[in-house]
């Protein structure tokens, strides 16, 4: 047979000793529709309940007349019955990843639905890519396997460790959980190109790579499971690692489950870590699907619009954050184990640092202390020694002008507002009308948003802004908000026009109105004559909503 071209292989269970010839001449024959048949006659009056249906996997259990042995079990998909298995090939003599189907032989609709499963595995057996595993072979139940087996999909074995494994310890950096995730959702999105369905949503199908990148394992979808499983399961893998928690159902007892918020929606990845973007955290939770199965409004159906937000977070985190380790009693090539997180230094090599850093800082000041009585001694003198004082004049250009001093810049202080609107990313503009309430000196007028049923990021607002045009540019120092809506979370942006978008204005400050008067604290390295004032978190109080009576912005101008 010729890996990498695999086709179905069963054996008749009503004629085992013409089995070993038909193999000899073409493989294995052929499965149509009369193998389940056969096999529903075989099972026929056999007993075996569910309590049987496990019987016989165990380490060391043979599988497809001695072909495959178990070795350890990493997994287990109990919306399909799928039991996840390394094993060794005995005739290529390598390890192969095998999903053992499972169920009892009688049953009609547990036949038909690993033959479902089993054809849609034979289909992708045909795509090649690096986020997925690549199928080597399928075939149903042979003679001497154990009873509750009803078919094998066999793929080459990914070295690395398990999804699962890999945020024991923590969630990773927003940046690195990007990275990892990027093959395994252009797999996702170029098997639907091809009209395939990968399975990519359960974390025990998915592994990751010694070079650090997520991959789908485990090849066999559900026999009903659409495209937008794998989208959902994209999603989920994203939360994962984002905050350590899988947010689908169907999941191993193992993966702690994703928290609600108090009116039972999903809890956002950013509410969970700060430290999470806007755009990564509402992507994951926005491709988890529909409202009844996480509480959300969806709203992201394709691989490619998961793909392009990864692509923008990706190298925010060095690659060097999932690195190759050998500890002791870890698995050889053969057999091995990856570590996920920086290597720590150990107590010697921080010493030395410490004692190198207070070195230099001593050097630095006998410098600094040095080099400054040397500029006092020399002003001193050539104050004893000079003339009358000397006016220097304002340069002349070339045909005799003087040109003007330019005047120091001026302490901070208030910028005049001159113009105040509305910003959003989408049409309808929150109580435009209202906007220039914000700058009119009036604290018992305000501006507020409309009144919405969920936060930003669950639904279809990102956030909501006011701009704000300067009388004069200004390098922004400090910005103050009046506002009777505490638990607003805001980003200071500086914006180049009057027309920004949001990948365009620059996060100069954030802060979170906690009391009436609000300090939000700004650094800018450049004026600026325009600012953002983004709300991306609304004040609850039955529902979602924000006001804003009075903003003040403090700054230096030139």
């Amino acid at each position: 047979m010729v890996v990498g071209a695999p086709g179905f292989r069963g054996n008749s269970p009503s004629s085992p000793a013409t089995a070993p010839s038909e193999t000899g001449r073409s493989g294995r024959e052929q499965v149509s529709g009369k193998p389940t048949e056969q096999v529903s006659q075989e099972r026929s009056g056999a007993g075996g309940g569910e309590g049987s249906h496990e019987q016989g996997l165990v380490p060391g259990a043979v599988l497809d007349h001695g072909r495959y042995r178990l070795l350890t079990q990493v997994g287990s998909d109990d919306r399909c019955a799928a039991r996840l298995w390394r094993a060794k090939d005995g005739v290529l003599g390598r390890d192969v990843a095998l999903t053992v189907l499972v169920g009892d032989r009688a049953n009609a609709e547990h036949a038909a639905n690993a033959r479902r499963t089993l054809e849609r595995a034979m289909h992708a057996s045909t795509f090649n890519h690096v986020g997925v595993a690549r199928v080597l072979d399928v075939v149903t139940q042979s003679p001497g396997d154990p009873e509750c087996v009803l078919g094998l999909v066999i793929a080459e074995w990914t070295h690395g460790t398990d999804l699962l494994d890999l945020v024991a310890e923590g969630p990773l950096p927003p940046g690195t959980a990007a990275r990892l995730l990027q093959p395994l959702a252009a797999a996702v999105e170029a098997a639907h190109h091809a009209g395939l369905v990968l399975g990519a949503d359960h974390p025990q199908r998915i592994r990751v790579t010694s070079e650090g990148e997520i991959r789908m394992a485990f090849p066999g979808p559900l026999p009903h499971a659409g495209s937008g499983e794998d989208v959902r399961g994209l999603g989920a893998t994203l939360y994962l690692l984002l905050t350590g928690y899988w947010a689908l159902p169907g999941g191993p007892e193992s993966a702690p489950r994703a928290p609600t918020d108090a009116d039972g929606s999903l809890s956002m990845p950013r509410t969970l870590r700060p430290i999470v973007p806007l755009e990564l955290s509402t992507v994951s939770v926005r491709a988890l699907g529909t409202p009844e199965t996480t509480g959300t409004t969806g709203g992201v159906r394709t691989g490619a619009a998961v793909l392009r937000v990864l692509e923008q977070y990706a190298n925010a985190e060095p690659s060097s954050t999932v690195m190759q380790s050998t500890p002791a009693g870890s698995e050889t090539r053969e057999n091995e184990l990856w570590h996920t997180e920086d290597p720590k230094p150990d107590s010697s090599r921080r010493r030395k640092l410490t004692i190198g850093v207070a070195v230099l800082t001593i050097a630095t000041l006998v410098v600094l202390g040095w080099g400054t009585a040397a500029l006092v001694g020399l002003m001193t003198g050539s104050n004893a020694n000079s003339g009358p004082s000397v006016v220097l004049r304002p340069e002349r250009t070339d045909n005799g002008r003087q040109q003007p001093a330019q005047p120091p810049p001026s302490a901070a202080g208030s910028v005049p507002i001159t113009r105040a609107d509305v910003f959003v990313t989408e049409q309808n503009r929150d109580n435009r009308a209202d906007a220039g309430l914000v700058h009119d000196g009036d604290p018992s007028t305000h501006w507020n948003t409309d009144s919405y049923n969920d936060q930003f990021g669950t639904g279809f607002k990102n956030g909501i802004g006011l701009l704000l045009t300067l009388e004069k540019p200004a390098t922004i120092t400090e910005v103050t908000i009046r506002s009777p809506s505490p638990g607003t979370r805001v980003e200071i942006r500086a914006a180049s026009s009057t027309s920004p978008t949001l990948e365009s204005s620059r996060v100069i400050g954030t802060g979170t109105i906690q009391a009436e008067s609000t300090r939000i604290p700004v650094k800018a390295d450049e004026p600026t004559s325009h600012v953002l004032v983004w709300i991306n978190k609304l004040s609850r109080d039955g529902r979602y909503s924000s006001r804003i009576n009075e903003i003040t912005v403090t700054g230096r101008t030139q």
